[in-house]
């Protein structure tokens, strides 16, 4: 029988499907309901030091949807509106009543030691299972220096997790951003300092749109607008890339998530290297309630695959993972056209001929290849509305 049991670091997970640091875990209420509901655990919303004012713009969201399903999301939303206080009474309160579920507390400060070293002397103290450090955020005021302003800059960031570790007392995760040219730059020079793992990816860095009328970008806040951060199904490919570039820069474990809405999202990140997977835009627009389907989804597959846990799913397709110069480049696959589904509406025909290589054409009421010309690319087979063109 297949498990959905883990363990990362020594912490038991009941399952490796935990709620990012973000407004599904800005609350102790809100927390506590999802621990209910079956979720594994919660990255609080990122705790500051007390004194770190903030004040959020109003609307704070925009999203990108294609009919009434949101694709992307955008939020330029700030950081934990619960003092240090309030969050040691609710750490207090969620273990006693859920013992088994993971916390993690997500801290930044500005760039100062003392601050820092604080905030984790702080929860060194509580009944937490370990900390993530938020360098990441795009717009978690970075003209204060903190947020992406440490994440982008190897120095910064190693420096920061040094002085973490010179008191921590738990395990630490990093929390990486994707908004950088190297992530793997990042990665080795965090990992010098002691490090126990990290956490990926953040937002991406957005700008979400502009409204035509009034040339106002979005989210509109009295006209005007900041660059957000960009998440939702859209990120996905960039958050497994980040996850694969720092599975192959580094062994520690890895909390992965970007995009995941369903249990195969969840399974692609363990696949390229994730020991377990945060969920933030998909609870944010369909409810805590989804974890439901992700645990039945993930645990259904691991029996029928004959894998006996998240453990063992972890990092299967990272072999498959190499430099473009060493891909097979001898064999070729070519369109194979399903007559009776072909709605014979020539699209794939346009688009072969207009994107370089005209190797369709529509002959005696067929879509007809010429070998000769195809060079196997499978843009027919992508924009094929009925799905009648397979690559073979």
């Amino acid at each position: 029988m297949a498990t959905l049991k883990t363990k990362v670091l020594g912490i038991d997970f009941e399952n490796p499907f935990i709620l990012a640091s973000a407004p599904p875990t800005s609350r102790i209420e809100g927390i506590d309901k999802a621990f209910m509901l079956g979720w594994g655990g919660a990255v609080f919303k990122t705790i500051t030091p007390d004194n770190l004012e903030m004040v959020e713009a109003s609307p704070r969201y925009a999203s990108w949807k294609i009919g009434n399903k949101v694709c992307g999301f955008e939020n330029i939303e700030l950081l934990s509106h619960l003092t240090i206080r309030q969050w040691l009474e609710g750490i207090r309160y969620l273990r006693q009543k859920h013992p088994t579920k993971v916390q993690i507390v997500s801290i930044m400060a500005p760039v100062i030691k003392e601050e820092w070293q604080n905030l984790v002397r702080t929860f060194n103290h509580s009944e937490i299972d370990a900390f993530e450090l938020n360098f990441s955020c795009p717009h978690g005021m970075p003209e204060k220096g903190i947020g992406m302003a440490i994440g982008t800059s190897p120095e910064i960031s190693a420096m920061i997790a040094k002085w973490v570790m010179e008191v921590a007392q738990k395990p630490v995760f990093v929390k990486l951003s994707p908004n950088v040219t190297s992530i793997a730059e990042i990665v080795k020079a965090v990992e010098k300092t002691g490090v126990d793992g990290f956490a990926a990816i953040n937002t991406v860095q957005s700008l979400m749109g502009v409204d035509l009328d009034t040339f106002e970008p979005m989210p509109n806040v009295n006209g005007k607008t900041t660059y957000g951060g960009y998440s939702g199904m859209a990120i996905k490919p960039i958050g497994l890339r980040c996850v694969a570039q720092i599975r192959q820069n580094s062994n520690l474990p890895i909390l992965g998530m970007g995009g995941i809405s369903d249990w195969r999202n969840a399974a692609e990140y363990m696949c390229v290297g994730a020991d377990a997977v945060q969920v933030c835009t998909e609870v944010m627009i369909n409810g805590y309630s989804i974890i439901d389907s992700m645990k039945k989804g993930l645990l259904s597959y691991l029996e029928n695959k004959g894998i006996n846990c998240p453990a063992d799913l972890k990092n299967k397709a990272i072999i498959n993972l190499s430099p473009h110069k060493v891909l097979n480049k001898q064999k070729q696959v070519y369109p194979q056209i399903d007559d009776t589904s072909c709605a014979k509406c020539c699209k794939c025909v346009t688009i072969c001929s207009e994107s370089e290589h005209n190797a369709l054409s529509f002959i005696d009421g067929h879509i007809s290849v010429d070998k000769n010309a195809c060079v196997g690319c499978s843009l027919c087979s992508h924009i094929c509305a009925k799905q009648a063109i397979k690559m073979k």
